[in-house]
């Protein structure tokens, strides 16, 4: 007979290693194909084993992959960096993934949303959809499909060829990249910050007037009387413009405000 404790040895030997999330962004596989385009993705699953598996297979695709296993938490990543996808279980603690897609779309952002739910109804679906998600995918699910799917999401948000950076004197700004460097140095942006710089630069030497600010930065086809616009400009301008010499964001009164290089 075997020891009681040889066996409980023997027990603890053989029971396997499992491995640790992946940790945020991890870096690219070095498989990754030439024509492939790395994507920074935001995972929200309460569930540890299943967003673990969903980051390491990400992962091995080649992509940057972050995770958070609640709402909330889920909610301040997506506020407090950019991605090109965020996956988001519905069913979350602290807040739920229907609200996180809410507030999120509320605040501007526009980063395309695949929901995955145990809830597979036509109007759970639907439901979905109408708070905010881009796409709808039922568990169980298939890891080909769930990539096939984030990866047709992408290309819906990637900016069309020759509208990928805009110049205006030295500042300049990657849409692909989601950079902007000011003289050579990088100015780090919020997601609301680089809308409305990227608004200005389109429109580079012309002016954009407060409408056109609302709806393509807020989403509002009103005027929500508040100085939403003039705090973020004035926070905007700070991080562009401060301690350089010349002033590229300019206030046209009673108009708007452009953005231009006069020298």
């Amino acid at each position: 007979m075997v020891a009681p404790d040889a066996l409980r040895a023997l027990q603890a030997v053989s029971v396997p290693l499992q491995a640790p999330p992946a940790p945020p962004f991890s870096k690219p596989d070095s498989a990754l194909k030439a024509n492939e385009v790395v994507m920074r993705i935001l995972i929200v699953e309460d569930d540890r084993e299943a967003a673990a598996y969903l980051a390491k297979g990400l992962s091995e695709a080649g992509h940057a992959v972050s995770v958070a296993h609640d709402g909330d938490s889920g909610l301040d990543y997506a506020l407090g960096d950019d991605f090109d996808v965020f996956i988001v279980d519905r069913m979350l603690p602290r807040r739920d993934g229907l609200s996180l897609i809410g507030e999120a779309r509320d605040a501007g952002i526009e980063t395309p949303v695949l929901i995955l739910s145990a809830l597979g109804d036509v109007d759970d679906r639907v439901e979905g959809l109408r708070a905010g998600g881009d796409d709808y995918l039922p568990k169980p699910y298939a890891f080909s499909e769930l990539l096939a799917r984030i990866e047709v999401l992408a290309r819906r948000q990637r900016p069309s060829e020759g509208e990928t950076a805009y110049r205006v004197g030295d500042l300049e700004l990657n849409r692909l990249a989601r950079t902007v460097t000011r003289a050579g140095q990088p100015v780090m942006l919020q997601p609301r910050e680089f809308k409305l710089l990227e608004c200005l630069m389109k429109h580079a030497g012309q002016v954009v007037t407060r409408t056109m600010l609302l709806e393509t930065v807020w989403g509002y086809h009103f005027d929500p009387g508040t100085n939403v616009i003039d705090v973020h400009m004035s926070r905007l301008r700070s991080k562009i413009d401060k301690g350089h010499d010349k002033a590229l964001i300019q206030t046209v009164r009673g108009a708007g405000y452009a953005i231009r290089d006069d020298a």
